[in-house]
Formats: structure tokens, sequence, C-alpha cells
């Protein structure tokens, strides 16, 4: 035993100096966020009716991830924890927001951005947002804040909640862009604003029927979630959303090429409504949804080569991830069901977007760093709730006891140098936690479970799964291994009664 432990010691110290000397190095880090891209969905982890050339390559030359995860099966929470390193059910309020909801990270507290901002970088957050903007009273035709600019990026281009939302706009820093003062902006969530019409009542005017839900305010012949009128010459054109916020992430690149610069690009592919541009509709073989996913990665080959234009390619990290797990109807009738033509956007796992099962939070997660990465696979456990910690210590960044308390530290891991990643994970859906520990996948049982809840993986009943011989999660192990299911129920109680869980 003390040989082994003392193998592993030198193990340890051989790998710190060649960390250390790579992080001394400050890359540019570009973070590419998809929008309910799930683990199936790409090239690099098993598709074959989509095509994903740029993301491949980068998988290519780079690490792709097979154990990565976003916090929760849906946006917000995700968001919030990428940003500020806590696991986002320990705060209310971090659940899906509505397009008006206040900002909810304090300006106060440390966030990722504000951290390589102090290191140095240059920081900006364009797409889509869902953290809400302002102090709960949001005026769109004046200034909005606090937003990104107050906890630490220091340019924003926004979608600011999701593109079934209103308000149809993008917001740049405090200001919506293009917006006529003649024509001003109203947005309720609760009662109709002005005269336009909404998809309940003239589902005629629809270039996009409903399955459930999103039937108020028709703009660009899509209705929404929520009511909206004014600001005509300021709303977005959906077709070209991918355009435009691309353009802007390269404008950003180029106009910051000789600082670092740290950008969050996320996307609204694939969200719904799924509305490709025309040079992308129908390039699939798996109808609209696959198209947005080539149009995502379309994006990210366009980011790519603005770095190797300017030579910054080498000596850039990028990572290209989704905020949570793929999903199929989401409330619009886009016929993606029955264009599917084969494709499991959860590949080989249960579940999905919503879900507390694998395909909810494990997603695809693609590093790329010529310069100091070699190409391979990681089996490592991550989630994006570590890239604080983790780029932290890339760029020589002390954090504080209270900042990041559920983020680790896994640099070596992200770098190829290491197979050990976090030695535990919760993941999150609807409010309900699941322990990753190892290879075991443990969900508590839920008394008051209904059907709905079923749905997403939360029964009656616990589960426990083996993930090194079940990935599925089709064989529940708890009736023959009720000490282990004592065992991590305990954990997961300790963890989730706890300030922090970082080591």
């Amino acid at each position: 035993m003390h040989i082994l432990k003392s193998f592993f010691f030198i193990a340890f110290v051989g790998i710190c100096p060649v960390v250390t000397a790579i992080a001394a190095q400050k890359p540019n880090i570009v973070f590419i966020y998809a929008d309910d891209l799930g683990y199936g969905d790409v090239g690099c982890y098993g598709a074959t009716k989509i095509k994903t050339p740029n993301i491949d390559k980068l998988a290519r030359q780079g690490l792709r991830f097979t154990d990565a995860h976003s916090t929760s099966a849906s946006c917000t929470p995700s968001r919030y924890a990428l940003l500020t390193g806590e696991y986002p059910w320990r705060k209310k309020g971090t659940g899906i927001l509505p397009g008006d909801a206040k900002l909810i990270i304090d300006p106060a507290r440390p966030t990722l951005p504000a951290m390589l901002k102090k290191a140095g970088y240059k920081t900006a957050a364009i797409g889509k947002w869902h953290l809400g903007l302002g102090d709960g009273s949001i005026d769109w035709n004046k200034e909005i804040k606090p937003g990104p600019i107050e906890v630490g990026f220091d340019y924003s281009f926004l979608i600011p909640a999701t593109v079934d939302r209103v308000p149809c706009v993008y917001v740049e820093n405090h200001r919506v862009v293009g917006l006529d003062p003649k024509d001003p902006i109203q947005v309720d969530y609760e009662k109709k604003v002005g005269d336009e019409p909404t998809g309940k009542e003239r589902p005629d005017l629809l270039k996009m029927g409903l399955t459930h839900g999103h039937d108020n305010t028709i703009i660009n012949g899509i209705s929404r979630i929520g009511f909206m009128s004014g600001g005509k010459a300021a709303r977005w054109v959906d077709e070209d959303i991918a355009d435009v916020i691309t353009a802007r992430a390269v404008r950003f690149i180029e106009e910051n090429k000789a600082a670092p610069f740290f950008l969050y690009f996320a996307t609204h592919d694939v969200h719904v409504p799924r509305t490709p541009h025309a040079r992308f509709k129908g390039t699939s073989q798996s109808g609209l949804r696959g198209d947005v996913v080539q149009e995502f990665d379309w994006s990210v080959g366009e980011i790519v080569k603005s770095l190797k234009r300017l030579k910054l390619d080498e000596n850039t990290l990028i990572i290209v991830t989704s905020d949570n797990g793929g999903v199929l109807d989401d409330g619009y009738a886009d016929g993606v069901i029955k264009d599917l033509n084969g494709h499991n956007p959860s590949g080989p796992l249960r579940g999905g977007k919503y879900s507390i099962y694998e395909a909810g939070t494990r997603v695809p997660f693609v590093v790329s760093w010529p310069k100091a990465i070699k190409p391979g696979e990681s089996a490592a456990l991550l989630s994006q709730i570590d890239l604080f910690s983790t780029f932290a210590a890339l760029v020589d960044q002390k954090i504080s006891t209270e900042a990041a308390p559920d983020s680790f530290n896994v640099l070596p891991a992200l770098l190829g140098k290491s197979e050990k990643g976090r030695e535990h994970f919760i993941a999150d859906a609807a409010r309900t936690q699941a322990l990753r520990k190892g290879s075991w996948k443990f969900i508590p049982g839920t008394p008051t479970a209904n059907a709905a809840a079923a749905n997403r993986g939360i029964l009656q009943e616990p589960q426990l799964f083996d993930l090194s011989k079940d990935l599925g999660e089709k064989n529940n192990l708890a009736e023959t291994n009720p000490e282990l299911v004592r065992d991590l129920s305990l954990k997961l109680e300790e963890l989730r009664s706890a300030k922090k869980t970082r080591p």
C-alpha cells in the first residue's frame, strides 16, 4: 500500500510542473455553448444523419470527453452554475426564467468572467443569456442593468432569454439594438399588451404550428411565450440569428486579438423554434432539428476560421458543449419526430432534456488547444461547473473560500494529463438531484412522484445503476444493493447540506 501511495504521489508530482508550465501561457479561451444539443447529435459522438465536420475536426485534434456534464437538465440552472461555480439548486429562483426576470447572479459575488478579467482577459458574452436582466422592473426602452457587464463581462450582445420568449430583440451592453423611440417596447407575461395577434387567437397566421404552449404574441410568423408590443424595427428575424451572433463573436475576436480574451458564445441553436437559414434548410438527413445542428456546426467553423486567419488558433483553448441534453417536441409542430430518420439525439443514453437520467446532463464536450493538448479521448468525470476553478488554475488566479463553492479544479483532466476528474457529481432535473460517484448513479425515490415526474426519470422507488455495465440505465440494482443505496443516499444528503463541495 505504501508503494502504491508513493507511485501516485510521484505521478501527481510529475504532472504538476507540466500543468503549471502550460498554465503560464494564458491562452485565449473560447467557450461555445449549444442549446439543447444531445450527446448523440454530433458526428464524433456517433451521429450519421447529421454532419458536424467542424466539431469533429476539433475533436480529432483535441480531446473528446465521454463523461462530461452540464449541472442541470435545463438551460437557466446550467448557465448559472457555469458562471458562478455554485450548484443552482442551492439558490432559489434558478429555474427556467421568463423573459422579463431580474438578474439572478448577484453582481457582488465572484464569477468566472470577473475572475478572468482580473487575470487580464477581455471578456464578452454573446448570444443567449437567460439569466435575467435588471433589478425586477425592466423598461426595455431605457438602460437595462444590471446584466452581464455587472457580473464580469466587458461586452455583451444578447438574446435576453430564449428565442421562443419575448422580447424578440437583441440587447447590446445596456440597450436594445435598433430601437425606435417612437415605437416603445412593452412586455408582459401575465396579460396581453398591444393589439398584435396571438397564436391562440390566430393560428392561421402561423408559419409553424404548435403542440403545446407558445401561443402568445406572434412575431415573424411564430407565436411566443409572453406578450409583446412595439419595437418593430428592433425585432430579430429568426432565420438570421446564427449569422448575426456569429458575426458579433468574430468581431470581438478581431478587436481583441492583441490581448488574451474570454469569449462566452452561447447560441440559440438547437433550441425551438427551429428556423434554420435557407442555406441550411434541408441539408441534414434528420429534418429541421438536424438542419439547425448543422447550422450550429457552421458557427463553430466560422469562429475557428477567424482564429486561424488571425494566427490565434495555436494558443486558443476552445470548448464546445451544450447546456443540457437534446429534446424533440418542445412546443412547436416542426416535424422533428417524424423526420428523425433513425437519428437519436441521446445516442446510447436514456432520457434527454428535463430528465434526471444521463442524457439530461451528459453532453458533448470537446476541448481543443493545439499548443498544449494532444489528441485523444477522456473518460474523466467532469462538469461545466468545474470551469471556474479550472480556469482559475489555468491563469494562476486564487479564488476565495466563499467563491465557486462546488467547482473542482480538474485542469490536469481538461488538458489530457490525467484520467482523474471529479470524485462525485450531483445532477439536477426539475429540482430533483441524483448522485454520480464513480460509475454508480443513484436517483433517490420520491414518494409523491407521479406520471409527469416518471417521464423525467423520477420514480417513487430509488434507482441505482452501474454505468460501467449499463450506460443506458436499464437495470435498476437498488433492490439487490440496499447497503450501497443507503451509503449513496447518505452521501447525497451530506453533499446537499454542506455549504460547499469543493475540496
